[in-house]
């Protein structure tokens, strides 16, 4: 199948089924062909999503800044490649950047948001294997930087702390992480990556109220974190690591929820933003301050333009 190169989105797969199932134990470099507005059911044509090459990908990333962006929890496959591939349509990155989806299985067909608990194992797991393969693939590539969802976070943390080589930048949307990771569990980022941004909203209803529950019963079944934790992604860190670059508040009278960062259909807000807020980095590009549904990641994708860069 032949398409425009914007029609493509390249993606690291981790995942071995479309929905639920446990990490890939290798990598699978593939792509979506096809040009799709948003919820076009041809995000349901599985065989537009195709094996890449490795020497294809190896040609995508030479010389490029690489920016790897990854999904948080209860994404399938479907809904990963959407978002991501949506998502980036929105961001004004220059042409020595190179974008890459990366999936992983944060989700469950049977148990969907019950299966929270057991999901960070899987977040680990995936970046450690990202990182392996990043090591091994990406040599040719100018730089490497990573932004996150969610509990991608853990998938991007643990990769870049994995791997050998330099991050340039490391951005952390929502985080759905406990808000002294960055100086505690995975300290070691001051040292990989060459800044550190963060966005968080206070409005974050599904880390005011969800995260916490879900974190105490994770730490029930596997004693990894402290208990009771405040996440990442409604306050930024608790302690501002090395290297890190703020702002990081999203003004509260945006109103900016958990789902607003990769939203692909939102609805129409009932508060329209200015372009920048008095906290935040201005626009890389205008924003649909008129009432538009999808304001919100426009805004988020423009923020990651201006952190990236």
């Amino acid at each position: 199948m032949t398409v425009a190169a914007d029609a493509v989105t390249r993606f690291l797969d981790l995942r071995m089924l479309w929905g639920g199932g446990d990490v890939a134990d290798r990598v699978h470099p593939m792509q979506w062909n096809g040009v799709a507005a948003v919820n076009d059911p041809n995000y349901s044509d599985h065989s537009r999503f195709v094996d890449l090459p490795l020497a294809d990908l190896q040609s995508f990333i030479c010389g490029k800044d690489v920016l790897i962006a990854t999904h948080g929890f209860n994404n399938n496959r479907q809904d990963g490649i959407q978002a991501l591939a949506e998502w980036r349509k929105l961001l004004t990155l220059p042409d020595s950047a190179a974008y890459l989806g990366l999936l992983w299985p944060g989700d469950s067909e049977s148990l969907h948001a019950l299966c929270y608990p057991a999901e960070p194992a899987h977040a680990m797991q995936a970046g450690a294997i990202a990182a392996a393969f990043v090591d091994a693939a990406f040599q040719s590539a100018a730089s490497l930087s990573f932004v996150s969802h969610s509990l991608g976070a853990r998938v991007i943390l643990e990769a870049i702390t994995a791997i050998k080589s330099p991050v340039r930048r490391a951005i952390l949307m929502a985080g759905a992480i406990d808000d002294r990771c960055l100086t505690g569990e995975f300290a070691a980022i001051q040292q990989k990556a060459g800044q550190i941004a963060v966005l968080a909203s206070k409005e974050d209803e599904i880390l005011r109220w969800a995260f916490p529950l879900g974190d105490f019963v994770a730490e029930v079944l596997d004693r990894d974190h402290p208990w009771w934790e405040s996440a990442l992604g409604r306050f930024g860190p608790a302690e501002r690591p090395d290297r890190y670059l703020p702002p990081c508040q999203i003004p509260s009278q945006w109103n900016y929820g958990h789902g607003d960062y990769l939203r692909t259909s939102p609805p129409a807000p009932s508060v329209i933003p200015p372009a920048s807020g008095p906290a935040m980095p201005p626009p890389a590009v205008p924003l649909p301050l008129d009432g538009r549904c999808g304001w919100q990641q426009a805004w988020s994708a423009s923020a990651v333009s201006r952190f990236f860069r």
